[in-house]
């Protein structure tokens, strides 16, 4: 009998969690105690369960930060983050520290089953070899591993975790089959059984990174377009028309995935000698967006006499996409750190975000208050995310809390006739 057990209960481990509790007998760890607790209340704070789905599956799973209960044990899968540090570099730490800690709950036969986006070799590389130290145990001898790459969309109600295809890969072929199998029996959407744990790693990686490269075109283009005046999302709505047009939108490249992910890439290419220039620049031309939007409101107040030193901004909007309460490694904080650079007051709104969880993951404090119930006036709004609530905004709520000529800047292109739409 198969007892799951899911190292990290995020965006990735607790919905992955939820889908084996109802077909297995399931243990969330988590090193984060207030997490837990609440888990064990029917609450997530991630939204992407709801309390009638944890309710669900209380009977199969249980939560906990204690390590006796997981030792029983034969199948560990493990999301933890894999972040990059401030030069950009992988950040390997979560991966490593959970590594050591199945190791020493490690038994004959157990099978460890990565889901953490890396580069190429890490799972047989990095991770095993801690296996291996902690457990006293010989890899694909006395245990074996297998990589899964998560495909999480956070805040996505449809395309949630049994629904999205999975990739699979094990250790060698009988141990590639039992990891193939047991997401089968979860994921409706079918599986894809990888001819080896490289070549799975490898796949997850370059998912992001397409994807970061494309919309760089589309935000280097943007910038094009707007020094010869013409609106990008036009010229975007005439290309589409043909076929095989691949229809991106410009805008902010945040998140756990695209903004991270090609990291993990470079870092290996470069380390094996090889300069992935097209990458970078692309990383350089996204991660130069808020800036850039930053610039062309204080551009556009100058133009309209509006004094910038002491002046009145607000921002709607700083998770990382719309509907969705994440603010990992959000670009927003770059539009609001450049406009205080300049001397303006900066005031952040998002109904999405829970207060507390801002100071996890940026300094600065977010309005309790929705501004337009308020009588504060501003200089210029920067409507960031397309929440839902954002999209039901009239011309007249924006006038209500703007000074004289008022200054709209629409990155989402929700507004109907913003100052400035990137």
């Amino acid at each position: 009998m198969k007892k799951i057990c899911i190292i990290g209960l995020g965006y990735v481990g607790l919905p992955l969690a939820a889908a084996f509790a109802k077909k297995y007998t399931v243990v969330g760890f988590d090193i984060n105690e207030p997490r837990v607790e609440e888990l064990n209340n029917d609450f997530d704070r991630t939204l992407e369960l709801n309390k009638e789905q944890l309710v669900e599956v209380k009977d199969s799973i249980t939560y906990s930060c204690n390590l006796d209960d997981i030792k029983d044990a034969n199948i560990y899968i493990v999301t933890v983050p894999t972040p990059i540090d401030s030069s950009n570099r992988p950040d390997l730490t979560p991966l490593v520290k959970s590594s050591q800690m199945i190791g020493r709950v490690l038994k004959q036969d157990d099978i460890v089953i990565y889901e953490s986006t890396v580069y190429p070799g890490v799972t047989e590389e990095v991770c095993v070899p801690q296996l291996e130290a902690a457990s006293g145990m010989t890899f694909n001898k006395d245990f074996f591993c297998g990589y899964s790459p998560e495909r999480i969309n956070p805040g996505d109600k449809e395309h949630t975790v049994t629904k999205i295809l999975k990739i699979t890969a094990g250790s060698n072929p009988e141990i590639a089959d039992e990891v193939d199998e047991l997401y089968k029996s979860i994921i409706t959407a079918g599986t894809h059984k990888a001819s080896s744990i490289k070549v799975a790693e490898a796949a997850k990686v370059i998912e992001n990174t397409q994807r970061d490269v494309n919309i760089a075109l589309v935000n280097e283009l943007a910038l094009i377009f707007d020094t010869m005046g013409i609106d990008t999302n036009d010229v975007i709505e005439a290309a589409a028309t043909k076929w095989n047009f691949i229809k991106l939108k410009p805008g902010l490249v945040g998140g756990h995935c695209i903004g991270v992910d090609p990291y993990y890439l470079t870092f290996k290419a470069e380390e094996l000698g090889y300069k992935p220039n097209l990458i970078l620049g692309a990383r350089q031309i996204n991660n130069g967006m808020g800036k850039y939007i930053a610039e062309k409101t204080i551009k556009k107040m100058i133009k309209n006499d509006k004094k910038i030193k002491d002046s009145n901004i607000l921002v709607l909007g700083v998770t990382f996409k719309e509907d969705c309460p994440d603010l990992r490694n959000t670009k927003v904080t770059d539009i609001v750190d450049e406009l205080q650079e300049y001397g303006a007051n900066v005031d952040i709104y998002d109904p999405w975000v829970d207060l507390e969880e801002t100071k996890t993951h940026f300094n600065h404090e977010l309005m309790e208050r929705n501004p337009f119930e308020s009588d504060k006036k501003y200089d210029s709004i920067i409507v960031a995310v397309a929440h839902e609530q954002f999209k039901k905004l009239t011309e007249d709520d924006y006038k209500s809390i703007s000074t004289q000529k008022e200054i709209l800047i629409d990155i989402k292109g929700i507004i109907k006739n913003p100052t400035w739409r990137l």
